[in-house]
């Protein structure tokens, strides 16, 4: 009896979706795509500045540092600050090269198209 109350639940819980998937409206998941591809654009840019942050905090505490431990702590750090700014613009870079090569074109804050030559 369980089962059949699980199953019933299960049913009734999906029947929004069965409504909404008798939508009409051709564009609806091209429109969430666009919409998710803007978050990850603006994702893309809060993470190149918190990487920039984190760098310049650490150049800060590198330089107020008096002893050699945390001077070799924030050293390392604004090392990682810069590997990550170069891995995230490098990545960034990549997707605009093959958004070129397949003809892909994007509008928006990631971009990259006017910075690759063509």
């Amino acid at each position: 009896m369980k089962k059949f109350v699980k199953v019933g639940v299960a049913l009734v819980s999906a029947m929004p979706f069965l409504a909404f998937a008798q939508q009409a409206n051709p564009n609806y998941l091209s429109s969430i795509v666009d919409s998710a591809k803007a978050i990850l654009d603006q994702l893309v840019v809060f993470l190149i500045a918190l990487a920039v942050v984190w760098f310049i905090w650490n150049v800060i505490r590198y330089t107020m540092s008096d002893n050699e431990e945390s001077k070799e702590k924030a050293r390392s750090q604004m090392i990682w600050g810069i590997v990550a700014i170069a891995v995230i613009v490098s990545v960034w870079g990549l997707v605009g090269i093959l958004q070129n090569i397949f003809g892909v074109n994007t509008t928006g804050a990631g971009n990259v198209n006017g910075l690759l030559p063509r």
